[in-house]
């Protein structure tokens, strides 16, 4: 239910935010254009920056809010206040709008109603620039939510419910361009491009970023496997690599005669922790724990990989196979920085995480150190390899 003035008025819907905003502190109308950019509110309310004076004389007209006298020595601008009616009436509204659940009609779900209008090329294409676009939004909100680190709970809740939804956007668009792909192009023998999880994931394994910043891991799916040791000397580590890609390439092979299609076998990743923070510093690297990873696209199921264990080992006659599983992580927030030179040359970088980077943003960090290899080190320069790495973080509370 929207309240009413005593006029008989109800809010519309451009009208909520904006006064929230003065029902919080008395404001004028270039301090609620700034409040409604700084967090990030400007990527689902309905009001304009030139509309923000029009609608201050609107309320101020029905009741909720008068003028209020500017601050000692400030500029000699109109500033607005909630009244004594318009806290009321805000209070409800707020208490209404979080309580209640009520259905969205996205123009999402016309297109979709309607995609047999289209032929498939169309569909893939406007699919890709819709995730191009999501992954546009995400930077911006997460641009903003780094800007105003210290906002308070109420406003950071306001980012990670963005966040939140247009990550579970991007994963349900994943699934659904990946159901897609095993369709043929018109009078074309060939398949439709195999799901690659570095196209369909840019911000997680294609990242620009040189210097540390925050992104929002999704749920994924895994092939995964444990161990110890130095990854450049142990045989549990050759071992285990071999046994992942051995199930990996049997599940590609495999997935061609399912209805999610081929998939790109993604780049090998690593989970890595110690005992002490200083194992990674020193380079101590025989005491170092890991699990090796594999991305799998959405539709992979557990019982599909342990089909493919079954059928890898017959084949192989590796025993690391059988311990090969199916594993769903979820990073979360996540420290990220995309790395390019050798393996031993992360040392500063990760050095700079643990040392500035995140006593300067009020994180800390929650999880295990994971990275992402984008090159073959066996063809490729130590110089020139790329690495993207990141360590899943929370905030310190105030």
């Amino acid at each position: 239910m929207s309240p009413c003035w005593n006029t008989g008025h109800a809010l519309t819907p451009a009208e909520p935010t904006p006064f929230g905003l003065l029902a919080e502190r008395p404001r004028h109308g270039c301090e609620l254009e700034a409040a409604l950019t700084e967090r990030g509110m400007r990527e689902w309310t309905e009001t304009g920056f030139s509309s923000i004076h029009h609608l201050l004389k609107r309320l101020r007209e029905r009741g909720p809010i008068a003028r209020a006298a500017p601050a000692a020595g400030g500029r000699s601008r109109t500033v607005y206040a909630a009244t004594a009616e318009g806290h009321r009436a805000c209070a409800d509204a707020a208490e209404a709008a979080i309580a209640e659940v009520r259905p969205v009609f996205p123009p999402l779900l016309v297109g979709l109603a309607n995609q047999p209008a289209l032929d498939h090329a169309r569909l893939l294409a406007a699919l890709d620039r819709r995730a191009e676009a999501l992954a546009e939004r995400v930077g911006h909100v997460r641009r903003a939510a780094e800007a105003d680190r210290d906002a308070p709970p109420f406003v950071r809740a306001i980012f990670d419910h963005a966040l939140g939804q247009l990550s579970a956007e991007q994963d349900w668009l994943t699934r659904y361009r990946a159901s897609l792909a095993p369709a043929r192009a018109p009078g074309s023998e060939k398949p439709m491009a195999p799901y690659d999880v570095k196209r369909e994931r840019k911000e997680l394994y294609a990242p620009k970023n040189t210097a540390w910043g925050l992104v929002d891991v999704p749920e994924q799916r895994f092939l995964a496997i444990d161990g110890t040791g130095n990854p450049n000397s142990a045989p549990a580590y050759a071992n285990a690599v071999e046994a992942l890609y051995a199930v990996a390439y049997t599940l590609k092979f495999a997935a061609k005669r399912t209805d999610g299609g081929d998939f790109v076998v993604g780049p090998l990743e690593g989970l890595w922790w110690a005992d002490e923070w200083s194992a990674f510093t020193a380079r101590g690297k025989d005491t170092w724990n890991w699990t090796m990873l594999l991305v799998l696209p959405p539709w992979i199921t557990g019982t599909m990989v342990e089909d493919a264990k079954t059928a890898a080992l017959a084949k192989k006659k590796q025993p690391a196979i059988s311990r090969v599983e199916h594993r769903t992580l979820r990073g979360g927030l996540s420290a990220q920085i995309l790395h390019t030179g050798s393996y031993d040359g992360e040392t500063p970088v990760l050095a700079e995480l643990h040392d500035t980077y995140l006593a300067a943003n009020s994180l800390r960090p929650t999880g295990k150190h994971h990275e992402v290899y984008l090159n073959d080190p066996r063809r490729t320069a130590p110089e020139k390899l790329k690495t993207v790495l990141r360590q899943p973080v929370e905030r310190v509370p105030d």
